[in-house]
């Protein structure tokens, strides 16, 4: 279950299915009538034209619609007599644009597209906050999913910099202790090129927070990280001294940071613009 959507001071559960995303228009109809969900959504299936709606979406997503039983549907669609439950309109038809869950958590939820129509009926203001709501939690989804991207990038080139320092930098003769020491020093080669700082003043200067520097690095920070862990791996198998590494990799860290945050106020320049 992905997290809720708030609307209106009304909680929106989401989904995803098979890399299709769904909201729970059942909670949105409570928004309309708590007591009659059920009711709400069933009256907005007996409409034609959101028959005609669901057939169309079906036809351009799903391979496997039954389009014979989707006619025979639409003709009777607008009837006095015309009942229609999202059970029924997926068993009949295959459809994998709603999906009806039982049980205490259960519900009718629909594809976000079909989500926002029914919105629409309920109340096009309704509608409008849903979909910014629903936009923003894709964006916090998108920089969630970019930081862990760079954080994990980050990690595997660690690991092409630890293997050139086991490689090169440490002999058979040194204890576990001392092997420790090495890796550490290294490590803050890194942290003072683009930190400034090791990893024991970090501590020092910041003691009420959890984890390391590197997990509280913003993305602009952790993507030159990574290109320095590669770099600095690459120095240690030339054989080039700590300090003139600290030094060439400092001078990156200033170059890159600056390239990267540049180009960000670029792109927000031109946003503001357009």
């Amino acid at each position: 279950m992905k997290p809720k959507l708030h609307v209106l001071e009304q909680d929106i559960s989401t989904m995803i299915k098979e890399d299709v995303e769904y909201i729970c228009i059942t909670d949105i109809a409570r928004f309309k009538n708590a007591e009659r969900t059920g009711s709400i959504i069933g009256n907005w299936m007996r409409n034609r034209n959101t028959i005609e709606f669901l057939g169309i979406w079906e036809q351009l997503n799903n391979d496997d619609f039954n389009v014979i039983e989707f006619d025979d549907i639409k003709k009777e669609a607008g009837l006095n007599s015309f009942t229609l439950t999202a059970k029924q309109w997926i068993e009949s038809t295959g459809a994998i644009g709603l999906i009806s869950k039982s049980g205490r958590y259960g519900g009718t939820y629909a594809q976000k597209d079909i989500a926002f129509e029914f919105a629409s009926w309920i109340s096009v203001e309704f509608k409008l906050y849903l979909i910014k709501e629903f936009q923003r939690l894709k964006e916090q989804e998108f920089q969630t999913l970019g930081w862990d991207i760079r954080r994990n990038l980050a990690k595997v080139n660690y690991l092409i910099h630890t293997d050139a320092i086991k490689e090169n930098l440490i002999p058979d003769t040194l204890n576990a202790k001392q092997i420790q020491q090495v890796y550490s020093s290294e490590a803050d080669v890194l942290n003072m090129a683009l930190f400034g700082v090791t990893a024991k003043q970090w501590r020092e200067a910041y003691p009420a927070l959890t984890g390391n520097m590197r997990d509280h690095a913003n993305v602009h920070q952790l993507v030159c990280l990574a290109n320095l862990e590669s770099l600095n791996g690459h120095f240690i198998d030339q054989g080039i001294p700590q300090s003139e590494r600290l030094t060439k990799l400092n001078a990156l860290a200033i170059r890159q940071m600056g390239i990267l945050t540049s180009n960000e106020l670029t792109l927000l320049s031109q946003q503001e613009v357009i």
